[in-house]
C-alpha cells in the first residue's frame, strides 16, 4: 500500500492541473508552472468543504427538527441553482 502513495500522489496532481488548465483555458505549460498554488488551493478547498460538512453535520444533529431543518436546506440550495440557471441578476448597490 505504501508503494502506491506517490504515484497516486502523482496522478491526482496531474489531474488538478490538467483540469485546472481545461477549465481557465490556459497552456498545461503554465499549469505546471503553477502547480504548487493549485495544488495548496486544492487542498484548502477540500479542507473548507470538509469542515463546512462536519459543521453543518453536527448543526444538523443538535436540531430539534433535522427533517425540517434538512428541508429548508435543499429548499434554498435549488432556489440558488433555479435562479442562477434562469440567469436572475440581483441589483447593484452601487446603481
Amino acid at each position: 500500500m505504501r508503494a502506491l502513495r506517490y504515484p497516486v500522489a502523482l496522478a491526482v496532481v496531474l489531474a488538478l492541473v490538467a483540469l485546472t488548465a481545461w477549465v481557465l483555458a490556459w497552456p498545461f505549460e503554465k499549469a505546471v508552472y503553477l502547480a504548487p498554488v493549485i495544488v495548496v488551493g486544492g487542498a484548502a478547498a477540500v479542507g473548507l468543504a470538509l469542515l463546512w460538512g462536519k459543521i453543518a453535520l453536527n448543526s444538523l444533529r443538535e436540531s430539534r427538527h433535522p427533517r425540517r431543518v434538512l428541508a429548508y436546506w435543499v429548499l434554498g440550495l435549488g432556489l440558488l441553482v433555479a435562479l442562477t440557471v434562469l440567469g436572475v441578476k440581483l441589483p447593484s448597490e452601487g446603481g
